[in-house]
């Protein structure tokens, strides 16, 4: 592939990216709308035609690790795991 087609190759991802981009916000602004009616009628779950919607508190619990850096630095470094990934950027 030569540059030019590469930098056309760019141009379209970049376009691509500020459509799926553009989507995304859209679709937030839909999501939003919906809690907002849940939100008003005092519901964390509804049914709309086929559709069930839920927007329900979840737990979820997760170790601390800057506090287990700091408390227990041997079993942190024990238990760390360094892995190495590849990212791709179009700047």
């Amino acid at each position: 592939m030569s540059m030019n087609e590469i930098e056309v190759k760019c141009r379209e991802l970049r376009q691509l990216q500020n459509l799926v981009a553009e989507a995304e916000q859209e679709m937030e602004a839909i999501k939003d709308a919906i809690k907002a009616q849940l939100t008003a009628q005092g519901l964390d779950e509804l049914f709309a035609g086929e559709y069930a919607v839920s927007w329900k508190p979840v737990k979820s619990s997760r170790v601390d690790t800057v506090a287990l850096r700091k408390a227990m630095p041997d079993v942190a470094q024990a238990f760390t795991k360094t892995t190495t990934t590849r990212r791709f950027c179009v700047a």
